[in-house]
């Protein structure tokens, strides 16, 4: 049987943090779905179609990959695409106690699927989102921290830079 993951997020923007964990992620499961939580409670600075493309285009490497975006339980949506694990990655223990509230909830929901939580690699472990864009909102370089293409839609977004 396929290992399928989900490895949910916003991913407001991809940082290279992300991709890493989905590299590594690979190495354990067979194919894994990276899927762009639709929240309208929450705002966000790219549209979801805007995430979904830099997220294909920074994962392009990864044939075993796809993208996809979603609403309601998480649970619900691994069981409809078949999947038997939920990927996670951590940055540090502040982290910790959300996801795992979270991972007990999704196991009480549905015991078949489970939750993985992937340390985030050391030379990522203090980057964020929220880092990133409140960086690059001030036309700090961030080019080491996230995709090409992200970096290119930050500086449009912020706009400065080509």
């Amino acid at each position: 049987m396929e290992r399928l993951a989900i490895y949910p997020g916003s991913f407001d923007p991809v940082t290279n943090g992300h991709v890493d964990i989905v590299e590594r992620g690979l190495k354990l499961f067979d194919r894994i779905i990276v899927a762009v939580l639709l929240n309208p409670s929450k705002q966000f600075l790219f549209s979801v179609e805007e995430r979904l493309e830099m997220l294909r285009d920074s994962l392009k490497k990864f044939t075993t990959v796809e993208t996809d975006s979603f609403d309601g339980l998480l649970v619900n949506f691994a069981k409809e695409k078949n999947a038997r694990a939920i990927l996670k990655g951590m940055r540090a223990v502040s982290d910790f106690e959300h996801e795992f509230q979270m991972a007990l909830m999704n196991r009480r929901m549905n015991r078949e699927i489970q939750t993985v939580f992937l340390m985030t690699g050391f030379r990522w472990i203090f980057t964020s989102s929220s880092i990133i864009k409140e960086v690059a909102r001030f036309g700090g370089d961030v080019s080491g921290m996230v995709p090409l293409i992200v970096n290119q839609k930050l500086k449009q977004k912020y706009g400065y830079g080509s």
